[in-house]
């Protein structure tokens, strides 16, 4: 699955957010109702433009986007005290 088959930004829609193509439905939308518990069924029942695929691809791009999220570690205080609250 290649998302960037489904998924587009521009500037003049919903201020650059991604969203499925050819529709105002924000990738963020589509995760949000599904950590909110909807099936996937659900969601193609109340958004009926929405197919099997384009739900695939919002996840794709979420996970894509994890992956290339840098990192940077704190360093571990002891017993979890910051040295100002000392």
């Amino acid at each position: 699955m290649n998302w960037q088959d489904r998924i587009s930004q521009d500037p003049r829609i919903l201020a650059g957010k991604p969203v499925i193509k050819g529709t105002r439905i924000a990738v963020e939308f589509v995760i949000e109702l599904m950590a909110n518990d909807w099936t996937e069924s659900e969601i193609i029942q109340n958004y009926p433009r929405m197919t099997h695929e384009d739900i695939q691809a919002c996840l794709q791009y979420a996970s894509d986007l994890m992956k290339s999220e840098r990192v940077y570690p704190h360093k571990v205080q002891q017993d979890g005290l910051n040295a100002a609250t000392s």
